[in-house]
């Protein structure tokens, strides 16, 4: 008899464990295609800020988060979203940019490469199919390079920047039931001194796979990031990002 009870409870823990693990731990990777806009310009310390024209791009963004049920830890996304552009400018006035002077008229070549890696420590404070709410801080560590040249002639300058920006982060999710159908807002953001910075996205959602393994869901919305800052390796920026999404996201 007591075997047989064993038994049977070895059955049920083999059954069960795949499910209880399933709740204990989840993970949900994305990508997203962003059409981007850029506005806004850069310096050197002492120079004057230069606005410059861009080109529209296409980029593309990829995250992954890990969510548990223990209390006290954190969960963790991290999400790499790449800035690159290019564009020509004629200079209204003159420009110095790494010791090299750019007279007024000046047509110049702009190339910009940057990629936003966000470290995202976070806690969620409320989590049911109607509303989720998470808390949390953020460690954006931007890295790129901005090179500048003479549309007819030599000369060119480049600059390499890298560092972390520490901000807040919070985000909302909204379910419509019964509708595979949903609503979420999610941002970061920092205003300390003279340095400001922000990454907010909205999107409307559509869940068309729903399975006890695996959720898949389509994204659509708009999303703008702000990069003011003073002094990050001698580089003076007012960079704004911004346009329309659609994405990709698996809920295991």
């Amino acid at each position: 008899m007591k075997k047989s009870l064993l038994a049977c409870a070895l059955l049920a823990a083999t059954v069960v464990a795949p499910v209880q693990a399933d709740t204990l731990l989840g993970a949900y990777v994305g990508a997203q295609a962003w059409n981007m806009g850029v506005e806004g310009g850069f310096s050197n310390e002492g120079s004057s800020l230069t606005d410059f024209t861009f080109d529209d791009k296409t980029n593309g963004s990829f995250y992954v988060a890990l969510e548990h049920p223990v209390p006290i830890i954190p969960n963790i996304k991290i999400s790499r979203t790449m800035l690159d552009t290019t564009g020509i400018t004629t200079l209204a006035t003159s420009f110095e940019f790494n010791d090299i002077l750019y007279d007024a008229t000046t047509n110049l070549n702009t190339e910009f490469e940057m990629t936003a890696t966000d470290f995202i420590l976070y806690y969620e404070i409320l989590d049911n199919d109607l509303v989720s709410i998470d808390v949390g801080i953020n460690g954006k560590y931007v890295d790129g390079t901005i090179l500048v040249s003479e549309a007819t002639g030599n000369r060119m300058t480049s600059e390499d920047f890298s560092g972390v920006i520490p901000m807040g982060y919070a985000k909302i999710e909204l379910g419509l039931p019964f509708t595979g159908l949903g609503l979420y807002a999610e941002g970061s953001f920092l205003a300390i001194d003279d340095n400001t910075a922000s990454d907010f996205q909205a999107a409307v959602t559509y869940s068309f796979v729903e399975t006890l393994a695996l959720d898949m869901t389509l994204q659509a919305g708009y999303r703008a990031m702000t990069i003011e800052l003073e002094d990050v390796d001698n580089l003076y920026s007012n960079l704004e990002f911004s346009g329309v999404f659609v994405g990709l996201e698996f809920d295991f």
